[in-house]
């Protein structure tokens, strides 16, 4: 059976070669080009070696793997004739938004036609009194934010990147504020998705914005963090979230990972409605000081934000501080003035360069495992003794609030034993927050990089149901070729 539909969906793999619409180098015909020209007009098609080049790579360390041609579509309208082209004539189709993913999801792997929907950036639909909004694919988390500002309302799921939400849908996106607001599967409400063969599907029927539904399949749920592999996402209905009354922040630092990690548990057993609680490890925060200009104490920290009432935070902040000391805290910090939070909040997103800036010339390579919240010390620990055994730079650094953290680790591309000892040392974190029954990803997704350990997380049946789905929505295997299975 496995093999069958594995067949069935892979015989595609190299579904253009000897096919009309590419020429004998390997690259889409003039006319195949022209066409595309067609649909979109000529200025919105791109052969450009150093545009498609832009366009076959991500933050990731995955090696840049270009389309032969990008297009940037207009409207949901052109989406639709370029899958059916594309479809039609054999050709890969990869989305692409803003390009911040990290696991090489827009890697051309086959080549094909990269589909850029930025200039898709319209919010199409504001519905304050549902709390929800509608916007195309080039929206981005930021832009949203600005628009919806006066309303009172806020759309809280932060990856730190101001990635585009449609991306983020793709994704399954978290951030900073998943402990309190919940990730984008608990924030997307409907999707219009483009199918592989340029039929038109609204996930929860066409204009619904509704809160919880018991009808059908959640085909919703199955587009988000589908990392493009079904379908394109032309247009996402999200639940927005009114801005708390109140906002402050804070920071503290412990003796050690442990004191720090179990004052993250007591907090939430305790439950103290946090909105943040992200843990940065001695390595991390001696690089945020030094890019980011903070004078944090150089110690395991956590950086902490509750949103709420002036009388609900009073009682809130008390009890963690209270937690914190209990476990050995030291330098505790509140930041009530909304600069004082900037700061803080762009010394955490920054974290990223703030680690590249510690080997200039050095590429990062950054993984994330997801545990329950109860083996989270454990391993972090572990992790910690394992970074310092492995002789590569890097840090810890996560959403600790609900048992995700990521690896930061800096590579010499042209060091093979490094590259090498990066690859042992993330499958060997990935291997042990299965052997935690967590999972090997908590928000990075799958991309080219973990697909074997997602073998080893669902198993053989759930790998079978994942094929099958594919093989449904996608049997010739053109939509982002390579990725996830």
């Amino acid at each position: 059976m496995a093999s069958l539909l594995r067949a069935a969906v892979t015989w595609g793999r190299f579904p253009w070669r000897g096919y009309c619409s590419r020429g004998t180098q390997g690259k889409l015909s003039r006319d195949f080009v022209e066409t595309l020209k067609a649909i979109v007009g000529s200025p919105h098609v791109s052969t450009a070696a150093s545009v498609l080049e832009q366009h076959g790579h991500d933050e990731s360390m995955h090696r840049c793997q270009p389309p032969d041609v990008v297009v940037w579509p207009q409207n949901v309208e052109q989406v639709s004739q370029l899958a059916a082209l594309c479809y039609g004539q054999n050709v890969p189709i990869i989305p692409f938004g803003t390009g911040t993913g990290l696991e090489g999801g827009v890697c051309a792997v086959q080549g094909g036609v990269c589909i850029n929907l930025t200039h898709m950036d319209r919010i199409l639909e504001l519905n304050p009194e549902d709390f929800s909004v509608v916007v195309e694919p080039g929206v981005t988390r930021k832009a949203l934010n600005t628009y919806v500002r006066d309303s009172g309302l806020w759309f809280p799921v932060d990856p730190g990147a101001d990635a585009s939400l449609c991306g983020m849908a793709a994704t399954g996106a978290s951030g900073t504020t998943t402990v309190r607001y919940g990730t984008m599967r608990d924030n997307v409400l409907n999707l219009e998705v483009v199918l592989p063969g340029g039929r038109l599907l609204h996930t929860a029927g066409q204009s619904r914005h509704f809160r919880k539904s018991a009808a059908g399949y959640n085909l919703t749920g199955l587009f988000v963090g589908s990392e493009g592999t079904l379908g394109l996402i032309t247009a996402a209905t999200l639940r927005l979230h009114p801005v708390p009354e109140a906002t402050v922040a804070a920071t503290c630092a412990f003796p050690s990972v442990q004191a720090a990690v179990d004052s993250t548990i007591h907090i939430l057993q305790a439950a103290v409605p946090v909105a943040r609680i992200e843990f940065l490890d001695d390595v991390m925060m001696d690089a945020c000081n030094r890019y980011s200009n903070l004078n944090c104490s150089v110690a395991p920290t956590l950086f902490l934000e509750f949103h709420g009432s002036e009388q609900a935070l009073a009682e809130q902040l008390q009890r963690t501080e209270e937690i914190a000391q209990y476990n050995g805290a030291s330098h505790f910090s509140w930041a009530k003035e909304a600069e004082q939070r900037s700061q803080l909040w762009a010394a955490r997103h920054n974290a990223w360069y703030a680690i590249l800036a510690l080997r200039p010339g050095c590429k990062g390579y950054a993984t994330d495992v997801c545990v329950p919240i109860s083996r989270l010390p454990e391993i972090l620990v572990q992790t910690e003794e394992d970074l310092k055994a492995s002789g590569l730079t890097g840090a810890i650094v996560g959403h600790v609030g609900d048992g995700n953290f990521h690896c930061l680790l800096l590579v010499d591309p042209e060091d093979a034993d490094e590259i090498h000892r990066i690859k042992v040392f993330t499958h060997q974190l990935g291997r042990r927050a299965l052997a935690l029954r967590g999972t090997c990803t908590g928000e990075h997704g799958i991309g080219l990089g973990k697909r074997q350990l997602l073998q080893e997380e669902v198993g053989t049946v759930g790998m079978e149901t994942m094929w099958q789905l594919k093989a449904t929505l996608d049997p010739r295997g053109l939509m982002n070729p390579g990725k996830m299975l």
